[in-house]
């Protein structure tokens, strides 16, 4: 595996996530360029759900600027809203984890079936979520980052495991940052 891409993957990475705390488009621009690197990190660590969770990524990459560009009401602006239905996404992430890591348990020979398809999995709700500008996306992070520091850990991944960990921080920050938004936003329109 080449160190230099992991690191490479990782500093897009970060960027990405800093300029989502923003809420600043250029997020999709550095997560586009991150989620290509890894794709090839992961599959040369036979992570193979984090790299087939990698290649959906540089779709939802697209899909996300879009979506923020676009996606708010009049084609305007996208603005931070609260879940509505969490029971139902928990259900599916558990329900998905479990078939993705039997498929890969079973088929394959990935490293750690089940919590390379919890990541897979979680991170695909998350993701969604997020291009939705949904403030309960950073707690499916939260959970992705948790289980990724353990498992890229004892893969030896060890810049992508101290990106984790920063995600993990970053994601805790986010879901504040985006709160307090939310919170702002839902004021101003009180206001007017």
């Amino acid at each position: 595996m080449d160190t230099t891409l992991e690191i490479l993957g990782a500093i897009f990475g970060f960027l990405a996530v800093y300029f989502t705390i923003r809420q600043n488009i250029w997020c999709w621009f550095f997560g586009l360029i991150q989620v290509i690197i890894y794709c090839f990190v992961f599959y040369t660590s036979k992570l193979y759900s984090d790299m087939i969770l990698h290649i959906i990524y540089i779709v939802l990459q697209v899909f996300g600027w879009y979506s923020w560009k676009y996606g708010g009401s009049d084609k305007g602006t996208l603005r931070v809203t609260l879940i509505t239905n969490s029971s139902f996404w928990i259900g599916l992430t558990v329900v998905l984890t479990l078939l993705v890591g039997y498929i890969m348990q079973t088929r394959t020979d990935a490293a750690c079936p089940y919590l390379d398809a919890f990541i897979m999995v979680a991170s695909l709700v998350a993701q969604y979520l997020m291009i939705k500008k949904v403030l309960e996306s950073w707690l499916f992070w939260i959970a992705v980052d948790v289980v990724a520091i353990g498992v890229y850990g004892y893969k030896a991944l060890y810049f992508t495991t101290v990106l984790y960990v920063l995600f993990l921080i970053m994601a805790i920050v986010g879901y504040f940052e985006w709160k307090k938004a939310h919170t702002e936003e839902f004021i101003y329109d009180r206001q007017t």
